[in-house]
C-alpha cells in the first residue's frame, strides 16, 4: 500500500517549512548587520589613519620649494601678451614659454614613476600616501570625445502633426531596402515596425559613373542602401573594398554630425541608391517611440488593479513586459498551480476553464478573452494558487508577461500604494522648484553672482584645458579692491551655430546657474561678445580624475567607491529636480582643493521635468546607453548605464565597450554587458554592480527601480561606506593633492597658446548671455 499526504498535511508541511526559512533569513539578516557595523568601524579607522597620513604629507610639503611651473604669475620674467583664444590680457612667465628641465622631468615622472627632483619626490608621495593606484594599462592616452545631434525641442504634439514624407516603391524595391536593413549589424536592432517607415520614407537617387557618393572627410547627414551599380570604397585615395546592391552604408550619420571616415565612388557606367533623412530617421523614431509608449500606458491602464499608477510608472512596467507565444492547446496558466506572473494578450484568443469541485474530472468552460484582455493579475500582489485554467487557442496566442519580482522592484508594495499616491512627494516639490529655477535662469534676466564683474577685469593665468568648442583658462579677477580666482570657459560661437548646439549651450547655462551643490562646479556669471560666449567658473585646482587615471592606470576600490560616491551625490540632486546629465566620464570630473570630486561641463545636461522621455543623441560614444544609440527615447536611466562604465573604466583603466570607431562602439554596446570578460582583479561586488547598472531594460536598471539612488548606496560593492560622512564633507578624501598657492597649476597638462582666431558670428542667438 502507497502513503499518501492529503493537501491538509502538505499545507502544514509548507507551512512549516516556510517559518523556518524565514526564521534562517532572520538570523542571515542580523548577521549581515553586525557585518555592516564592522565595516563602518573599519572605514573610520583607516578615515582616521589617512588623516594622520594626510597631516604628516601635508607638514612635509610646507618645507618643499613648489615646482617653478606651478609658480606662473609670479616670475620677475613676466612681460605682457594677448592670447587670440579670448583676447584677454595674459601675463606669461618664462617658465611657460621655454619649460625648464625641472618641468620637464616632472612631467615624465608623473607617467614613467622615475623620480626626478625633490619637488617631484613630494609629488609621488603625495599622490602613493593617499591612494592605492594599479600599473598603468598599455592603452592610448587619449581623451574621449563627446558627440551630439541637433538639440530635439519637438513636443509631443509637434511630433504627431510633423509630416513624414513618404515615397512609393514596388515590393522587390522594399524588400531590397529590408533586407540592407537587417543585414547591417547597427540596424538590424531597429524594430520592424520602424524599418517598415524608414524603408517608406527612403527615396531614389541617381548617380553618374566617377561621381561620389560620400566623400571622405565631410560631413554627413544621409543613410544610403545601394539599389543598383557597382560602389568601391575608398580610403586616402587607396580603393579598399567594392560593393554591389542591397548594402547599407553611412548608418552613422543619422544618429549625429559626423565626419565621413571613407569614401563611396560610383565605379560602374551608372547607379542608384535609396536615401534616407538624418531629419526624417529621428522624426520617425521620435514619433514610433512616443507612440509605442502611449499605447503600452493606455494598455496598462485597462486592468483595475494598475489604473491609479501614474503614466510615467505604466511606461516603467511596459520596458520589462515580455513577449511570449503559446502554441495552440498549451496550458498558459494551469488551476491549483502557485504563480508569479501576469499576462496581457497582445494577439490571439485563450479558452478559460475550471474544475468546479476538487473531485471532479472534466473542466468547465467560462469563458473566452481575447486581444486586450488580461488575467492573472493577483500574482503580483501574493502568491495565491491559480483559480482556473488559461489555454491558447488556435493558431496561438501571444502575451505580454509581467512577474512579481519585476514589479516589485519597479513598483514596491502595491498595497501600500492603495494606502496613498505613489510617487516621493520630495521629488515632485523639488522638480517644481527646479523648474521654476530653470525657467528665471534661462533668461537674460537669470539672478548671477558678481554682477558687476566686467570680462575686461578678467586676467589670463594659464590655459586648464582645450576641446573643439573652445578652452578653459584660469583667470585672476582683479574687482572691488580683491583678487579672486576662477576658471572661465571660452566657446566659440560659430562653431556652436555651424554644429546648431545653441540649445545646449543655454541649457548648460541655466541648469549650472541654478545647481547649487558641493558636488557641482558652480557657474558664477556669463559673458559674451562677438566670438565666444564665456562662462564664469569655480576653479578646481585638484584637477581631472582622468589625468590621474591617465598616469597610473586604474583605482583600487577605496578609491573607486569614494568618486562614486561624490558622483552619485551629484546626481541625486540633479534627477530630484528632473535634471538628465548624459555625459559622465573622467574627464568631466574635477577635484577641488580638499580632494572632494566635482561634476563639470554640463554641455548635454537638460532639464525635463516630469516628462517620460527625450530623444537627442548626445554623449560620449564609450558611455551611451543602448536606448541613446536606438533612438528609443532616454531619461535618467542613461545616467546610472554611464555610472556601471565608470566604475569599469576607474577599476580597469578602459571602459568595457571600446573598438577603433563609434559605430564598432555601438554594436557592442548593443551586444550587451554579458558580453564583456571581465579582469580577475575587479571584485565579485564591483562586477555585479555594474552588471546591475549596465542592464539593456532601463527599467531593470539599479537606481531606476523603486527603492532609487538608496539601492545604488546599499549594494554590497559599498558595504561600510561612510555615506553621512561624505554627504556632510567630513569624510577624509583618498586624494592628497597638495596646492601651494591659488594659481598652482601644477596637476593639469601645459596647452599651447590658440595662435587662430575664430570668426565674428553676430546672428544673436546669444543675447541673453
Amino acid at each position: 500500500m502507497v502513503d499518501t499526504i492529503d493537501d491538509r498535511e502538505r499545507d502544514a508541511i509548507v507551512s512549516i517549512l516556510k517559518s523556518e526559512v524565514h526564521a534562517l533569513k532572520e538570523q542571515l539578516r542580523e548577521k549581515e548587520n553586525e557585518l555592516i557595523k564592522l565595516h563602518r568601524e573599519i572605514h573610520k579607522l583607516k578615515s582616521v589613519l589617512q588623516q594622520t597620513t594626510n597631516n604628516h604629507v601635508s607638514l612635509s610639503s610646507q618645507h618643499q620649494q613648489p615646482p617653478e611651473q606651478c609658480d606662473v604669475v609670479s616670475s620677475s620674467r613676466e612681460q605682457e601678451h594677448v592670447c587670440s583664444a579670448c583676447g584677454l590680457a595674459r601675463p606669461v612667465a618664462s617658465t611657460e614659454l621655454e619649460p625648464q628641465a625641472l618641468s620637464q622631468d616632472s612631467a615624465t615622472a608623473a607617467t614613467t614613476g622615475t623620480p626626478t627632483t625633490a619637488a617631484g619626490n613630494a609629488l609621488q608621495t603625495d599622490v602613493a600616501a593617499s591612494v592605492e593606484l594599479r600599473p598603468k594599462p598599455l592603452l592610448a592616452a587619449i581623451k574621449k570625445q563627446g558627440v551630439s545631434a541637433e538639440s530635439s525641442v519637438q513636443s509631443k504634439q509637434q511630433s504627431y502633426s510633423a509630416t513624414i514624407p513618404k515615397y512609393d516603391k514596388d515590393f522587390s524595391a522594399k524588400q531590397q531596402i529590408k533586407d540592407a536593413i537587417m543585414d547591417n549589424d547597427f540596424l538590424k536592432n531597429i524594430d520592424a515596425s520602424q524599418v517598415r517607415e524608414l524603408v517608406d520614407s527612403m527615396y531614389s537617387k541617381s548617380i553618374d559613373a566617377g561621381e561620389f557618393v560620400i566623400r571622405e572627410g565631410e560631413v554627413g547627414a544621409h543613410l544610403y542602401v545601394s539599389a543598383a551599380g557597382e560602389f568601391a570604397v575608398m580610403q586616402q585615395g587607396k580603393v579598399l573594398d567594392k560593393m554591389g546592391p542591397g548594402k547599407a552604408f553611412g548608418e552613422l550619420a543619422i544618429l549625429y554630425n559626423c565626419t565621413r571616415t571613407a569614401s563611396i565612388r560610383v565605379v560602374s557606367e551608372a547607379a542608384r541608391v535609396w536615401v534616407l533623412d538624418r531629419r526624417v530617421f529621428q522624426q520617425i523614431m521620435m514619433r514610433t517611440g512616443l507612440q509605442r509608449i502611449e499605447n503600452s500606458v493606455n494598455f496598462l491602464k485597462s486592468v483595475p488593479l494598475l489604473r491609479n499608477l501614474s503614466d510615467q510608472l505604466l511606461a516603467k512596467i511596459a520596458d520589462v513586459l515580455e513577449l511570449e507565444f503559446y502554441a495552440a492547446g498549451t496550458y498558459i496558466i494551469r488551476q491549483g498551480t502557485a504563480g508569479d506572473s501576469f499576462f496581457l494578450i497582445s494577439q490571439g484568443n485563450v479558452r478559460v476553464t475550471q474544475k468546479l469541485t476538487p473531485a471532479a474530472l472534466e473542466e468547465t468552460e467560462l469563458r473566452t478573452l481575447s486581444r486586450g484582455d488580461y488575467f492573472g493579475e493577483q500574482a503580483l500582489i501574493n502568491e495565491d494558487k491559480r483559480t482556473a485554467n488559461i489555454i491558447a487557442l488556435a493558431p496561438g496566442v501571444e502575451c505580454l508577461s509581467l512577474d512579481r519580482d519585476s514589479f516589485k522592484r519597479l513598483i514596491g508594495d502595491l498595497c501600500e500604494l492603495k494606502e496613498k499616491d505613489y510617487g516621493d512627494e520630495d521629488r515632485m516639490l523639488a522638480m517644481k522648484q527646479a523648474q521654476a529655477q530653470h525657467e528665471e535662469a534661462f533668461g537674460a534676466q537669470a539672478q548671477q553672482e558678481y554682477p558687476d564683474l566686467k570680462l575686461t577685469d578678467l586676467e589670463v593665468v594659464s590655459t586648464l584645458g582645450i576641446g573643439g568648442f573652445g578652452r578653459v583658462e584660469l583667470v585672476k579677477a582683479h574687482h572691488q579692491g580683491r583678487e579672486d580666482i576662477f576658471a572661465l570657459k571660452c566657446l566659440k560661437k560659430r562653431h556652436i551655430v555651424d554644429t546648431k548646439q545653441e540649445d545646449h549651450i543655454y541649457s548648460e547655462r541655466s541648469i549650472m546657474l541654478s545647481s547649487n551643490s558641493p558636488f557641482i562646479c558652480r557657474l558664477y556669471r556669463t559673458f559674451r561678445d562677438e566670438k565666444y560666449v564665456y562662462m564664469l567658473l569655480e576653479a578646481c585646482m585638484g584637477g581631472e580624475i582622468w589625468t590621474m587615471l591617465r598616469d597610473h592606470g586604474s583605482f583600487e576600490d577605496n578609491a573607486a567607491q569614494f568618486i562614486i560616491g561624490c558622483v552619485l551625490q551629484a546626481f541625486e540632486y540633479l534627477h530630484a529636480r528632473g535634471i538628465l546629465y548624459r555625459d559622465l566620464k573622467p574627464e568631466n570630473l574635477m577635484l577641488d582643493e580638499r580632494g572632494y570630486v566635482k561634476l563639470v561641463d554640463f554641455g548635454f545636461a537638460k532639464y525635463i521635468g516630469n516628462s517620460a522621455k527625450t530623444w537627442t543623441f548626445c554623449g560620449t560614444p564609450e558611455y551611451v546607453a543602448p536606448e541613446i544609440i536606438l533612438n528609443k527615447g532616454h531619461d535618467r536611466a542613461v545616467d546610472y548605464w554611464a555610472l556601471g562604465i565608470l566604475i569599469h573604466e576607474l577599476l580597469n583603466g578602459a571602459p568595457p565597450f571600446t573598438a577603433p570607431d563609434p559605430m564598432q562602439t555601438y554594436n557592442l554596446i548593443l551586444r550587451g554587458i554579458d558580453m564583456i570578460t571581465f579582469p580577475k582583479h575587479i571584485s565579485r561586488w564591483a562586477v555585479q554592480l555594474i552588471k546591475r547598472l549596465c542592464r539593456d531594460v532601463p527599467s531593470e536598471r539599479l537606481g531606476y527601480q523603486t527603492g532609487g539612488i538608496q539601492d545604488i548606496k546599499k549594494h554590497k560593492w559599498f558595504l561600510g561606506f561612510d555615506w553621512d560622512g561624505l554627504a556632510s564633507q567630513l569624510l577624509i578624501p583618498p586624494f592628497v593633492r597638495p596646492i601651494a598657492h591659488p594659481t598652482d597649476v601644477r596637476y593639469f597638462d601645459r596647452f599651447p597658446c590658440d595662435p587662430s582666431e575664430p570668426p565674428d558670428e553676430l546672428s544673436g542667438w546669444d543675447a541673453d548671455f
